[in-house]
């Protein structure tokens, strides 16, 4: 990068403007800053004792079991308010004000608010996407009638793909530049390795998508009922099975043929026609050969467990239900019902059956049943782009903590994590506590949401809200009140694209991840049918409250073996700083301002591990 001489040296079409943009919006922060720290100085000292203590237990050192170290991204003290030039989110049920106390200072937005508000933008964003793929098809389906390349809104004219990628990214004059140097090139290592502090990292490159077809003229096209799957909706596309898990169904599931397609043998044994003995053939039946045989009554042959049963038979009996005299002849052991042990064709389905409707989850299961129905691959929603963008100077990748230096654990912890949430983390870049590799990342990057760590204060670097300020990003969501996670943030950086800035501490982090990235990417991918229904569950012990904070704590879920009943039981290391209650929990407790007492109901939020049946 060119430093300060951007402009001249044009070695980066960003640089120009990187140093500026931030300028002023910290410029416009310091100005705001200090003609309230007069004020604000006030304010605190006119608090009272006792409100200041409770603070300092959720917010200062503890003893572990309330609080640990600022909750403010890597640096102490709470953000105050937003830099000016950040747009401010409508004034909407999801939007509303920010709650103050008595001294004016601000609270950020309510625990659930804040969790509606996020769902908001996730379902926002995907109706957005749905709309710019529609856009797509519609223009894909006129090139293809006139037989010739599209334009997109009158612009040069451009292969298809290209068309649809300026519809979905359109570029800016200074993002439209070719051939500048790049100092955030992402450095390629392998997925479970973090480089040194100050390179970027990203996973391992994908596989090239498969080459587009040219467009061809709708005589050409297979017509629609030879498409197993039918229309594809806009913003899905076709996945082969072995890609498909984990990704979420955006076309129903309908059975191409009858399960099974014809009559099966349930069990090793004999097929019989008629009332017995039998007599029995030589030539015994096997599941997947071609069926010649025909019995007449009288006659049984050996079969296998999945071969086909002969026309006209009677049952099938069991090897330990039959019993061969000295002349080789069947004699049953037990009663023979008509149809006994034989699986009828369409048993389990009819070609055209609802298997599974839209919405739901693709699991191992779900591929087994598209398999054996027919399928070849499914109609999914793509998997969402997340990228995650480290900061802080104070982190380490390898070895143990020295010189006021600490191990990294976001790094490492939060790509799999959000994996886990259903998304494809395309990279993690290390960037330290420099604004300006923050803005021209925040502003080159394509993902569908942008993940920071740290910086969400309102210390001297503590960078993202002058960033989001130089972007004109929309701040949805600008501080929750809920401990852990407090300085968490929610911001829309343009149509169909947000960023959620998380606090630095690891378990602090956690609770932005779940308060803000879980109900967007929920909404966005479509897993929102999918998800687990909340629930609640009685503490096990009591847990001290925030007098005006909603809480997060790490509990295990136990079943009382007399009640048969649930049980939340609080974990001890809960602090924001720390990692050893939630690498042991298998949910967060949602402890209302106040605290909870023993036995008292409280909303359970699980984990990504835990979900599903116990």
């Amino acid at each position: 990068m060119s430093g300060g001489h951007g402009r001249a040296a044009q070695a980066d079409p960003l640089d120009g403007d990187v140093a500026e943009a931030l300028a002023l919006a910290n410029g416009d922060r310091d100005r705001d800053r200090d003609r309230n720290r007069d004020r604000d100085r006030d304010r605190e000292a006119s608090r009272a004792d006792g409100t200041r203590a409770t603070d300092a237990a959720f917010d200062g050192p503890a003893d572990g079991t309330v609080g640990d170290p600022s909750d403010s991204g890597h640096r102490a003290g709470d953000r105050q308010a937003a830099p000016p030039g950040a747009r401010s989110a409508p004034d909407t049920p999801h939007g509303a004000p920010a709650p103050q106390d008595g001294t004016g200072h601000r609270e950020g937005t309510a625990w659930s608010a804040a969790r509606r508000a996020a769902a908001q933008a996730g379902r926002s964003a995907a109706e957005h996407r749905a709309r710019v793929a529609r856009a797509a098809q519609e223009q894909s389906s006129r090139t293809a009638r006139a037989g010739t390349v599209g334009t997109v809104g009158g612009a040069a004219s451009l292969p298809v793909p290209e068309a649809v990628a300026e519809t979905r990214h359109p570029r800016t004059e200074r993002e439209g530049a070719t051939g500048a140097s790049d100092a955030l090139a992402p450095v390629p290592v392998d997925e479970n390795q973090l480089p040194l502090p100050g390179l970027p990292f990203t996973a391992p490159a994908p596989p090239p998508p498969p080459p587009v077809a040219p467009p061809v003229a709708p005589a050409a096209a297979p017509p629609a009922e030879s498409t197993p799957a039918g229309t594809v909706p806009p913003g899905a596309t076709r996945t082969p099975l072995d890609r498909a898990l984990g990704l979420v169904l955006a076309a129903p599931l309908t059975a191409l043929t009858d399960l099974p397609s014809f009559d099966t043998s349930a069990m090793d044994g004999w097929v019989v026609a008629g009332p017995g003995p039998w007599d029995v053939r030589g030539a015994g039946i096997l599941a997947g050969h071609d069926l010649s045989m025909r019995l007449a009554d009288g006659e049984a042959a050996a079969i296998a467990t999945g071969a086909r049963i002969p026309p006209d038979t009677t049952a099938v009996i069991r090897s330990e239900h039959g019993h061969l005299d000295d002349k080789g002849r069947l004699h049953p052991l037990r009663d023979v019902a008509h149809g006994q042990d034989i699986r009828p064709r369409g048993q389990e389905c009819r070609s055209g059956d609802l298997l599974l409707p839209a919405g739901g989850i693709v699991t191992p299961a779900v591929l087994g049943l598209a398999a054996a129905a027919g399928y070849d691959e499914l109609v999914v929603v793509p998997r969402l782009r997340v990228e995650v963008l480290v900061l802080g100077d104070e982190l380490l990748t390898s070895g143990r903590p020295r010189d006021g230096l600490i191990r990294d654990a976001l790094g490492p912890m939060l790509p799999h994590w959000l994996r886990a949430l259903g998304v494809e983390v395309t990279a993690v870049r290390r960037l330290g506590d420099d604004a300006k590799a923050l803005l021209k990342a925040v502003r080159k990057s394509t993902a569908d949401l942008v993940v920071t760590t740290g910086g969400t204060a309102s210390g001297p670097v503590d960078h993202v809200h002058p960033t989001l300020s130089a972007v004109g990003a929309e701040l949805l969501v600008d501080g929750v009140t809920v401990r852990p996670g407090h300085p968490m943030l929610l911001a829309r950086l343009k149509e169909g694209q947000h960023l959620v800035g998380l606090p630095g501490n690891p378990l602090a982090a956690v609770s932005g991840l779940l308060t803000l990235a879980e109900p967007l990417l929920r909404e966005l991918s479509g897993r929102a049918a999918a998800h687990p229904e909340p629930y609640s569950a009685p503490l096990h012990t009591p847990v001290h409250g925030h007098p005006r904070d909603t809480r997060l704590v790490p509990v295990v879920v136990r079943q009382d073996e007399e009640s048969g009943h649930d049980w939340a039981v609080p974990l001890r290391y809960n602090g924001p700083a720390m990692l050893r209650g939630i690498a042991a929990a298998d949910a967060l407790a949602v402890v209302p301002p106040g605290g909870a007492t023993e036995g008292q109901e409280v909303e359970i939020l699980d984990l990504p591990w835990s979900w599903g049946p116990r």
